[in-house]
């Protein structure tokens, strides 16, 4: 597996319809809001569905879903007991060694970093990753959509209909959001992360919606438009993230953009830095 070269930057376009694409479990499960009303999409919802997409490719994953367990591990420690090289430094009390195992043993790990503190093997290590994701956010202010629902039966046996079968069903009509990340050079060296697995990332970025509908994310109504990908020419960058993320300018055509057509996309430029424009799936 080769080394990772240079820093990456990268920028999601992701637009959302009739759709609640994060809900708030402190508000009802409605769309998560800032203050200013712009619709936000949390880091950790973003991460699940990057490592369900690399589960979903064939890779091998530490935090995964209860429903996506893929080797009968019913806990983070016992998938961590699983594996006999970091069982072996742990032993030891080799840290870097516990760590290391870890990081080749999954993709999500060496990708994300983990903090590895189990009651029972009174162990404590610390991963770095080297891949940052933001929260995502609209464009523009959300308007959420509530719509009253019922159940046709009881939860449990009554004999009227009881306050159960009645409940609230949230949606945002149409938004685009924003998400940005990038890969960091110098922890990718410590975490092993290679360049065949940034490479990863980016499919899982263009995919992410894929086999991830539900109740709330029907089928079509989330899709990934754009994903844009900078590759800078040296290790630690020649220019900032933030600098970067400054070149993607998003302006709505009109006071009530529907469809990502209707949103003006203009792509600024920096001397000597490399950008992939991917379609979406």
């Amino acid at each position: 597996m080769s080394k990772f070269t240079n820093k990456i930057d990268f920028e999601v376009l992701v637009m959302v319809k009739n759709a609640n694409p994060n809900g708030d479990p402190l508000n009802g499960n409605r769309p998560r809001e800032t203050y200013d009303g712009f619709g936000e999409i949390s880091d950790v919802c973003i991460k699940r569905k990057i490592r369900n997409r690399l589960q979903d490719m064939g890779e091998k994953i530490f935090v995964q879903s209860d429903e996506r367990s893929d080797d009968g591990c019913r806990s983070l420690a016992d998938r961590a007991k699983s594996n006999e090289m970091m069982q072996k430094a742990l032993k030891s009390k080799d840290k870097e060694a516990y760590a290391k195992a870890a990081c080749e043993t999954w993709m999500d790990v060496r990708a994300f970093g983990q903090v590895f503190a189990f009651k029972d093997d009174s162990v404590s290590v610390g991963v770095r990753g080297p891949v940052s994701i933001h929260s995502a956010f609209s464009v523009l202010p959300i308007s959420v959509n509530s719509i009253q629902i019922t159940k046709s039966v009881n939860s449990e046996t009554k004999e009227k209909k009881s306050s159960d079968t009645m409940g609230m069903k949230h949606k945002i009509y149409s938004a685009l959001y924003v998400i940005k990340g990038s890969i960091n050079h110098q922890l990718a060296e410590k975490t092993g992360f290679s360049d065949e697995d940034a490479e990863k990332i980016k499919e899982a970025l263009r995919t992410l919606f894929v086999n991830d509908s539900s109740s709330a994310r029907p089928d079509g109504s989330m899709e990934v438009c754009k994903l844009y990908w900078w590759k800078h020419n040296c290790p630690m960058g020649q220019y900032s993230s933030a600098k970067v993320h400054k070149l993607i300018k998003i302006t709505p055509k009109g006071d009530d953009p529907k469809e990502f057509e209707d949103y003006e996309i203009e792509i600024g430029s920096l001397p000597s830095l490399e950008l992939e424009e991917v379609e979406g799936i």
